[in-house]
């Protein structure tokens, strides 16, 4: 079969809730993918930031098949081995106190949701479905009913009401507006370190610093959701930690399995995952002992390659070659480590259309928000790289 005998099969028989570029992959290693037709390209979405160890990682496929050979899934009606020392590798890498496994990033949304709000009723002692949780404007947290309930964009909620109540929604990087919105009944702030689906809106410095505090002040749980952020894509470990704070929830995932594998999971420094009793919540994969296996070593993997470091370094250089592009497109270009958005003007034909032109060149980028193309590539990757790529971009922002 060839790209279009797949696209056409793909588009007969399948659901149109996703709108991709029209390329068929079927290999991948580190930093590149090739597709069907044995073309060869770059990858610089990384599967929104999943693949941060690179694609297909030696380490990582090697236990995924062992693990595979020996037991995949018990259920948490029985405890197995790999569990626990998930729960003891990941708190002593992230100075987390305890940790609650699931799958999808969604899902570790929702599950927050659910412990914050019991934990205010429980411990801080807010009326019975009266908790409040305060989100931002332009936050993307997943798909799921209640999260497109507050979300901000018409595309994602239109059709799908009546929506959960109970979020209070303020503007993004504005800690009066947070200030403000605080009520008694304020149990919890859910906010992205840096919004990645709204176009890598990097908030002003001192944000988190100043909204940890007022959370201290005002008894408010401080939930962080890492889920693309996380496990180094900003060239730290945790995107809290340019700021210095740590959250009293974290949400990871994503690169929590590199790629082979979905896991999150809530990562709490925070009594508020005790209020949770049996048969109050989980799920029949989360933690299974495949997912722990394939996470530690993906964890391992990010540790001992020193991929953290590397994405700052990488994403230092990268962004520097972008702002010396002669890009007349281009209106802005910002980013912390290798997360990174090209802003275009708003006259300059749309982020879709470069980011078909790059395809065409051999790189692989994803538009967000009609005008910003987002470039995200595995941390595994080098100088040489970046100058390729660059070359490429340079190429296709010139020409306008």
């Amino acid at each position: 079969m060839q790209t279009k005998d797949f696209i056409e099969l793909e588009n007969r028989l399948g659901a149109h809730n996703y709108k991709p570029l029209d390329v068929v992959l079927t290999r991948g290693e580190g930093i590149w993918v090739w597709d069907v037709d044995g073309r060869r390209y770059m990858d610089c979405l990384s599967a929104y930031s999943a693949v941060n160890q690179g694609h297909c990682h030696p380490a990582i496929h090697k236990t995924l098949v062992e693990q595979a050979g020996k037991l995949t899934l018990t259920s948490r009606a029985f405890r197995n081995d790999q569990l626990a020392l998930f729960y003891q590798e990941l708190c002593e890498l992230t100075n987390s106190h305890k940790v609650l496994p699931m799958n999808s990033g969604a899902e570790a949304v929702e599950t927050v949701i659910k412990a914050v709000r019991k934990w205010g009723y429980t411990v801080k002692g807010v009326p019975e479905d009266q908790a409040e949780i305060i989100v931002c404007a332009n936050n993307f947290h997943g798909r799921t009913i209640t999260i497109v309930g507050f979300s901000t964009d018409e595309g994602s909620r239109r059709g799908f009401g009546p929506f959960s109540p109970g979020f209070k929604i303020i503007p993004y990087g504005d800690a009066e507006a947070f200030q403000r919105a605080i009520t008694p009944h304020t149990v919890g702030f859910l906010v992205e370190p840096i919004q990645g689906e709204a176009g890598v809106i990097i908030p002003p410095d001192g944000y988190l610093r100043r909204a940890k505090r007022l959370c201290e002040e005002n008894d408010i749980v401080l939930i962080l959701d890492e889920i693309q952020t996380g496990l180094g894509r900003t060239g730290k470990l945790l995107a809290e930690e340019h700021e210095g704070i740590e959250a009293d929830l974290t949400l990871v995932g994503k690169a929590l399995s590199g790629g082979f594998y979905p896991v999150s999971a809530v990562l709490s420094n925070k009594e508020v995952m005790d209020v949770l009793r049996p048969g109050e919540h989980g799920s029949t994969f989360g933690g299974n002992p495949l997912a722990c296996a394939v996470a530690r070593t993906a964890l391992r993997v990010l540790v001992e390659e020193d991929l953290v470091a590397n994405a700052a370094a990488m994403g230092d250089y990268f962004l520097s070659g972008l702002r010396n592009l002669d890009a007349p497109p281009v209106r802005e270009i910002r980013g912390r480590g290798l997360m990174i958005g090209i802003e275009l003007h708003t006259d300059a034909g749309g982020a879709r259309a470069y980011c078909q032109r790059l395809m065409t060149e051999g790189l692989l980028c994803k538009e967000t928000h009609d005008h910003i193309v987002r470039i995200a590539p595995p941390l595994v990757i080098g100088k040489t790289d970046i100058d390729w790529a660059l070359e490429k971009m340079a190429k296709v922002f010139a020409a306008g």
